[in-house]
């Protein structure tokens, strides 16, 4: 995948602007440029420092495209370890163009899909695990996402598996060294520190594992389905939600017949809110459509808010709390059909339009239904409770922490093999296994984790990586 063309892209969004950067990497970069660049003092880009910026125009032949900022990036001290210089010209489409068609000409050749950060990787700038939280980076689109990314970045979770995997490396060698020996009997390696060693990598690893779950949640926010009866105001809370008019509000019931999602961040955590088709006995063929999809998004969601109209409690005696209206327990009936069918999902009960409601019926209520939510989406009222409560389903306590989080879905499956095979190393100690039995399962280990920082690679998997970056990256 190591070749010695020079690239050329544009790193700024493709579309008009103020200004756009087009940039370069590769052993000719800077000829390239030079050749088309008349500075305004002078100077000859060859011949100046790394990381100075330059004025003056693009020319092709007699002819001058733009007035532009030039910087130059000399190796090895840049982004992809090679010469790099980047073009700031004025976002007209037709100068962008004519720029980029100009170096095409010259003999550049058109980056693909995240080859800068691929040839950064070659050329020993990032690992793997740090090349792919670049991406991370760009796609973030809340706090939480963007702190995750930043601290991978850095090199927070790979020296932490560098680290785990150096002190590994130095025991299997010691293991493998004893396999020369085989005849005299002795060991090199300390088997108490050895087991001290595997009970701190399996410790690690567990970690690693199991913050996967928060990774996940926060990389790609947090699924959350508003289901409930029509014209029980869900898309007026989706409104209140999101603070705008995303979704049509009427007194018709029904008026909702297909799903509307839209995304938030609470928190620094991404929400995503799936308002659906109220749920009821139709015969209208669209709206069943819509119930039917209704149910589906309840699977899809990680979190039901059921929502109901606060009124039905109207009914009920002051007096006497046995008695209810028959909406009100067909209400009852829903919350415990959502609980029994899908026990594994937090369920918020919502008691919606409470401004409608006396004193001693809220009461009542609550009496009635245990932690239920009491709000009327159309004032505002108890949102931000609501926004506390779905914050409290997520456990940022790591986040929080600055801990290294996983959220790369090849990372975690590394990181299961990895404690797969740590699992088998240490029966091996525990059983007393001969040190060349224990050296299989523990080179199996280093395997793992040298796929997630890349030390064990191929181009295969380099290719699906990279492919999913954006063209100037």
């Amino acid at each position: 995948m190591i070749n010695q063309d020079t690239i050329v892209a544009l790193a700024t969004p493709s579309g008009a602007g103020a200004i756009a950067i087009i940039r370069l990497s590769g052993k000719d970069a800077i000829g390239f440029v030079e050749s088309r660049f008349k500075s305004v003092s002078g100077k000859q880009l060859r011949e100046q420092d790394t990381h100075t910026i330059h004025l003056g125009h693009i020319i092709d032949d007699s002819r001058t495209i733009d007035e532009v900022l030039v910087s130059v990036f000399k190796n090895p001290n840049s982004y992809t370890g090679e010469d790099v210089v980047e073009i700031s010209c004025h976002g007209s489409n037709y100068i962008q163009q004519e720029i980029i068609q100009l170096f095409l000409r010259q003999g550049c050749r058109m980056a693909t899909a995240g080859e800068f950060t691929l040839r950064a990787f070659l050329n020993g700038k990032l690992d793997l695990s740090q090349a792919e939280a670049v991406a991370d980076l760009i796609s973030s689109d809340n706090e939480a996402s963007h702190q995750i990314a930043m601290q991978q970045m850095r090199g927070g979770f790979s020296s932490e598996i560098a680290r785990l995997r150096e002190e590994l490396l130095n025991f299997a060698s010691l293991i493998e060294l004893e396999l020369d020996f085989a005849e005299e009997d002795v060991e090199f390696a300390d088997r108490t520190q050895f087991k001290d060693l595997i009970e701190r990598i399996t410790f690690v690893l567990k970690r690693l594992i199991d913050s996967f779950a928060v990774g996940n949640v926060i990389k790609k926010g947090i699924p959350v389905a508003i289901v409930g009866e029509p014209n029980v105001g869900k898309s007026t809370l989706l409104n209140a939600l999101l603070n705008e008019e995303r979704a049509i509000v009427s007194e018709i019931a029904g008026t909702t017949r297909d799903t509307i999602e839209d995304e938030i961040s609470i928190g620094g955590i991404g929400f995503r809110f799936i308002d659906t088709a109220g749920i009821r006995d139709t015969k209208d063929v669209v709206e069943s459509i819509g119930i039917k999809k209704t149910f589906e998004k309840i699977e899809q969601a990680q979190v039901v808010v059921y929502l109901f109209e606060s009124n039905v409690i109207s009914n009920l005696s002051t007096s006497s709390k046995t008695g209810s209206s028959e909406k009100f327990q067909s209400v009852k009936i829903e919350i415990e059909k959502i609980k029994n069918k899908y026990p594994q999902k937090p369920l918020i009960v919502i008691a919606n339009k409470i401004d409608k409601l006396t004193e001693q019926e809220i009461s009542n209520l609550k009496s009635e239904i245990s932690n239920v939510e009491l709000l009327s989406a159309k004032q505002g009222v108890g949102v931000d409770l609501l926004k506390d409560r779905l914050l409290s389903f997520v456990n940022t306590g790591a986040l929080r922490n600055n801990d290294t989080i996983i959220t790369n879905s090849r990372h975690y499956d590394s990181l299961l093999k990895a404690f797969e095979e740590i699992e088998k190393v240490k029966y091996g100690l525990d059983s007393g296994l001969s040190g060349d039995l224990l050296a299989i399962d523990i080179r199996q280990a280093l395997f793992h984790f040298g796929e997630i920082t890349g030390e064990i690679t191929n181009d295969d998997l380099l290719g699906n990586i990279f492919a999913n970056f954006c063209i100037g990256k």
